[in-house]
């Protein structure tokens, strides 16, 4: 028995996942490359989500979650 047995249509999350590749993670970060994975290894980064043999992203709430947290270290705040 499907979960969603009783709902038409496709489910649609209230907050759709998005992830983001590399490039757009040094751009929204000002981190380079480099320095993402070497936070990410250092387990000071959040982790990335493999979603093909050959292609990695990060989640975009987790991205954010993590800015959000160097901004109230940054400002005394935490």
């Amino acid at each position: 028995m499907s979960l969603m047995s009783d709902v038409s249509g496709p489910f649609v999350p209230e907050n759709p996942i998005k992830f983001l590749r590399l490039p757009a993670v040094c751009e929204r970060t000002g981190l380079s490359g480099t320095q993402v994975y070497r936070l990410e290894a250092a387990g000071k980064f959040p982790r990335r989500v493999k979603l093909a043999l050959s292609t990695s992203a990060w989640v975009e709430a987790e991205i954010q979650s993590w800015a959000a947290g160097r901004i109230a270290v940054s400002r005394g705040d935490a």
